[in-house]
């Protein structure tokens, strides 16, 4: 299923209104790994700001131990200091990266905003070298766009 097909569904799991905000997240994560090849771990990070820490929210894919992530720590980290997306194509070749497990090859962070606020982020991990494009960009912008909603 191709990134365009994808737009309606999220859509529609965010319009669901027997839903839970984390169930809504769970079920466009679950979506998500199914339905995009190179998707092999899609999960969510919220941010306190105070404490200055990630915590993991809902996710799909192998468990994790990284449940709260410092700012400035690892990619998803550095995402909530930059307000960027960091695309990483060979996590092999980055310094600041956090090993979650040997088989994540390449990683991709897209903040989202809440009424201009990077209250958190979707993060991906594949187990290809570099599969990340501009569309898969564009797409994660669009999926944190219609989850903002929820907020």
């Amino acid at each position: 299923m191709n990134f365009q097909e994808l737009q309606p569904k999220v859509t529609a799991i965010v319009a669901t209104t027997p839903l839970s905000r984390d169930e809504k997240l769970q079920a466009i994560c679950q979506l998500l790994n199914e339905n995009v090849a190179h998707y092999n771990w899609v999960g969510f990070y919220f941010a306190n700001h105070e404490s200055k820490t990630l915590h993991l929210g809902p996710y799909v894919g192998a468990p994790t131990d990284h449940t709260v992530i410092p700012f400035g720590k690892g990619i998803c980290g550095q995402v909530a200091e930059s307000n960027s997306n960091f695309v990483v194509p060979d996590v092999a070749a980055q310094d600041n990266y956090i090993a979650c497990s040997f088989t994540v090859k390449s990683e991709i962070v897209v903040p989202l905003f809440v009424n201009g606020i990077n209250i958190g982020q979707i993060d991906i991990d594949s187990h290809v070298l570099d599969p990340f494009t501009v569309e898969d960009e564009r797409f994660l912008e669009f999926v944190n766009t219609e989850i903002a909603k929820l907020f």
